[in-house]
C-alpha cells in the first residue's frame, strides 16, 4: 500500500492566505503565526530603533526591516519567511516585494507557539542560508541567544540585564532590559 504524501505548498500559497492570516513556509511546509503579544511587538519596536537609529549615525548602508517584511531565502519558492527584524547590507538582494537572498544579521522574538522554529528550524536554515548574526529574543526567561555565524563563534547567552555587543557591528553594545 502506497503512503499518502504530504502536500509541498510553494510561495504562491503564502500569497493566496486570506488578508490577515500569516504564515511562513520552510521547506515546502506552512507554518501558521499567531498574533504577536505586548511585549514582542515592543521589543521589536526598540530594538529596530536602536539598529537603524545606530546605522544612521554610523552613515551605514545596512537597512533595517521590521516584519512583516518578506524574505526570500533560498533560491527556491518553497521557503519564505518573516523575520521579526531583517538587516540587509546589501542592496541588490532588495526589491519591492522583500528580500532575496539572506539577511545579514536576524532577530526573532520567541513566543510559546514559535520557540522550536526559532530554536530549532530557523536556526538551522538561517545557518546554512549563511545569514552572519543570529539573535533570538526570548521575553519569557529575559535572555539573548547570540550567534556569529560570520565567525564561527560558539553561542553566546546573555541577559537582559546584560550589555549586548553585535556581531557584524563590533562597536554596537544594547541592553535590552534599559530599553523596556
Amino acid at each position: 500500500m502506497a503512503l499518502a504524501q504530504e502536500k509541498v505548498y510553494t510561495i504562491d500559497d503564502i500569497y493566496a492566505l486570506p488578508d490577515g492570516e500569516r504564515a511562513e513556509l520552510i521547506d515546502g511546509q506552512i507554518y501558521y503565526m499567531a498574533p504577536p503579544k505586548r511585549i514582542h511587538q515592543r521589543l521589536v519596536h526598540q530594538l529596530e530603533r536602536i539598529i537603524g537609529n545606530y546605522i544612521e549615525e554610523k552613515h551605514g548602508d545596512c537597512e533595517v526591516y521590521p516584519a512583516p517584511f518578506a524574505v526570500f531565502l533560498n533560491e527556491d519558492d518553497k521557503t519564505y519567511v518573516e523575520p521579526d527584524i531583517s538587516v540587509i547590507c546589501d542592496k541588490n538582494k532588495l526589491d519591492d516585494r522583500g528580500c532575496f537572498g539572506a539577511p545579514d544579521w536576524i532577530i526573532e522574538i520567541v513566543s510559546p507557539s514559535t520557540e522550536r522554529m526559532d530554536y530549532g528550524i530557523k536556526l538551522f536554515k538561517y545557518r546554512s542560508a549563511k545569514v552572519r548574526e543570529y539573535w533570538i529574543v526570548n521575553p519569557s526567561k529575559q535572555v539573548v541567544m547570540v550567534y556569529d555565524f560570520e565567525h564561527e563563534l560558539n553561542t553566546k547567552l546573555y541577559s537582559f540585564d546584560d550589555t549586548i555587543p553585535g556581531c557584524i557591528y563590533r562597536d554596537l553594545k544594547i541592553n535590552i532590559a534599559g530599553r523596556l
